[in-house]
């Protein structure tokens, strides 16, 4: 079953029928988390760097904010058993499809500070697509953990 994660959401499954999708991903963040040994998976769509801006909203929606969108994602994946030493990490978006001129350059700081919390709690990405100007959409399938991002009608297998 096809699920979609929209802005600000996350959504985690061991159901190995479902397809977790997320649509238009400009300057938000896609992130994908998958456990290979009991085929669980999740996906957060990030919009902002920091929950800092609006710790309330933070707690009410993480997936707004990269930092708290990243621990929600991990408990909500760790609570269906997958462990941390077995999580491959995928990540899409952060481009610049509003601010082609690159003065807000949001894109770039959710993935900066994204790359600074994977680093600090040891965590490899396995797969990117990062950059540029064009929206993405971004698929992972529970059963088998591919995850494939579609941007500008070509698929790339992450």
């Amino acid at each position: 079953m096809k699920h979609i994660v929209g802005l600000g959401e996350i959504k985690v499954s061991s159901n190995r029928n479902d397809i977790l999708i997320a649509h238009s991903l400009g300057s938000c963040l896609g992130v994908t988390a998958y456990d290979p040994v009991i085929c669980a998976g999740g996906m957060a769509h990030l919009m902002l760097p920091s929950s800092s801006i609006d710790k309330n909203k933070a707690r009410e929606k993480p997936g707004m904010f990269v930092d708290s969108g990243l621990k929600a994602l991990f408990d909500d994946i760790y609570s269906l058993g997958a462990r941390k030493d077995r999580i491959i990490l995928k990540v899409a978006g952060g481009s610049r499809i509003i601010d082609k001129n690159g003065f807000f350059e949001i894109g770039l700081k959710n993935y900066s500070v994204l790359s600074r919390i994977l680093s600090a709690e040891k965590f490899y990405i396995a797969g990117k697509d990062i950059g540029g100007i064009k929206p993405r959409k971004m698929i992972i399938e529970i059963n088998t953990g591919l995850v494939v991002v579609k941007c500008d009608g070509k698929l790339i297998e992450l």
